[in-house]
């Protein structure tokens, strides 16, 4: 309580002083100092803003605020805790009972009443296609978007991709406001951003930062090069806009680092350039395809780089080639270092995945190496990175009846499980989530016919009607696993 009697107090004083100061001067032939008004001062230029120290945000926020909307998104009831489950209704005799044993423990789940997750977004096109996170909308049942003017829409899903974390949504509407997308690599580390989205669903909160490192590389994101600011940003924030101090749209707010499950100094986007081949993509295909070269790469620092007779520590380092992928073919091998990508600087090794990645398979890449103390050019013919095809939540999607999203096994998934074929579940909800189905199980045959691809399983479930059996691998153990399609 004294700080905040001590604060206001000071308020009071500083304003008294400038009253008084004010007086004086004008008793003494000196010139008042000119009162500007909040309209005037949205309109001074950028030197008098500057001179301030304060940018002024609120002309970027009565112009584009209005196309950032919040976003809910409702989830499938949750099992209760084991102390209110009821034992199974079940014969230990019915057929029935070691499935529901093997998912269950012995007890049947009882439903919890459906979550709700809060989240942001931005449209981006006047007919209602909106950008926000994967994470935001993903396992959701129903997604609703809420508009600055009250208005609500249930949206329909066009596609999400988790390994950007960026997903795509459509509403049934027209003439709507929308951002204005700029050039994230032409901003600068210092300079100032703005963020508007719903934290803790308080929707249009607007808060403001400076860049403070560009191209940033996180464990486990792999293709994305993060915008890093101090912008605050809390949960209910992730899928909002970042914007530059020109109104436009450079990034979409994606994650923060916290120890506490709050703002703590640090919050990180995804570049909008990034954000909108994915969008493109997905609103085109459903999914995104991804260039892969099969390599691994590590950092090269000061002593590695006089080793290799780099004049400086640049480029990714070869450290392990995949046998017969892409790069073994072309003729890299461990101990390259990758300088150019098609003409473009490979600054750091964490460029190069998003680098790669950003190529549409089956194309050819012209890469730039260093071998043996000298550069070389190779032709490398690149390969697709393995992806999940997203099923959508509306019915007019086949596989959305069962709630799966699901890719082929990889080859060396293959290997290492000796499984010849099969789907792995990348994220289950609906009725596969209903009967147990999690992430990470293998679909190996639905009604005992086996299944290898995402279009096969689609196709088969487009075709049933009533309920179906999956044969599925989780760890070293098979099940077949009855679904009821509802």
């Amino acid at each position: 309580m004294k700080t905040k009697i001590l604060s206001r107090s000071a308020v009071a004083i500083a304003v008294v002083a400038a009253l008084s100061a004010g007086y004086v001067a004008g008793h003494r032939g000196v010139e008042p100092p000119v009162l500007v008004t909040p309209a005037q001062a949205a309109l001074m230029p950028a030197e008098a803003a500057a001179k301030t120290g304060v940018p002024d945000f609120s002309g970027l926020v009565e112009t584009y605020g209005s196309a950032v909307v919040n976003i809910s998104a409702r989830h499938q009831g949750k099992a209760a805790p084991q102390a209110q489950q009821q034992q199974l209704p079940l014969d230990p005799s019915d057929p029935f009972y070691q499935f529901f044993k093997h998912f269950y423990g012995g007890a049947m789940p009882q439903n919890q009443g459906p979550s709700e997750s809060l989240g942001s977004g931005f449209i981006v096109s006047p007919d209602g296609y909106i950008l926000t996170n994967a994470h935001v909308i993903d396992g959701a049942n129903v997604v609703t978007v809420k508009l600055t003017d009250k208005r609500e829409y249930t949206a329909k899903v066009i596609g999400s991709d988790k390994q950007s974390d960026v997903a795509v949504l459509k509403i049934d509407a027209k003439n709507l406001p929308i951002v204005k997308i700029g050039n994230p690599n032409q901003s600068k580390v210092g300079q100032w951003v703005v963020a508007i989205g719903s934290p803790y669903g308080f929707d249009n909160t607007v808060t403001s930062g400076i860049i403070s490192a560009k191209a940033r590389s996180l464990p486990d994101e792999t293709y994305i090069p993060y915008i890093q600011t101090d912008v605050p940003v809390n949960p209910g924030n992730s899928g909002g806009p970042l914007f530059n101090l020109n109104g436009e749209v450079i990034g979409i707010n994606s994650m923060i680092y916290s120890q506490t499950g709050g703002f703590q100094g640090l919050s990180f986007a995804i570049p909008i350039d990034a954000a909108i081949k994915v969008e493109q993509q997905l609103v085109q295909t459903g999914h995104v395809d991804r260039g892969r070269i099969g390599v691994t790469v590590q950092e090269i620092n000061q002593s590695l780089a006089k080793s290799f007779g780099l004049s400086s520590p640049r480029g990714a380092l070869v450290s392990a080639v995949e046998p017969n992928g892409p790069a073994a073919k072309a003729g890299i091998k461990a101990g390259d270092v990758i300088l150019q990508v098609n003409g473009e600087a490979v600054q750091d090794s964490t460029d190069l995945p998003s680098q790669i990645a950003n190529l549409k398979p089956g194309t050819q890449a012209q890469l730039q190496i260093w071998r043996d103390g000298a550069g070389q050019e190779l032709a490398v013919t690149l390969g697709k990175l393995s992806d999940a095809t997203v099923a959508s939540n509306t019915p007019d999607a086949p596989q959305g009846k069962l709630g799966v999203a699901v890719r082929a096994l990889t080859p060396q998934e293959k290997q290492e499980s000796s499984i010849a074929q099969g789907l792995v579940v990348e994220q289950a909800s609906g009725p596969a989530a209903n009967a147990g189905i999690q992430a990470g199980d293998v679909i190996l045959a639905i009604d005992g016919q086996p299944v290898s691809s995402p279009t096969q399983l689609r196709d088969r479930i487009a075709k049933a009607s009533g309920s179906v059996a999956l044969l599925i691998q989780r760890d070293d153990t098979r099940i077949f696993v009855p679904v009821d399609l509802g």
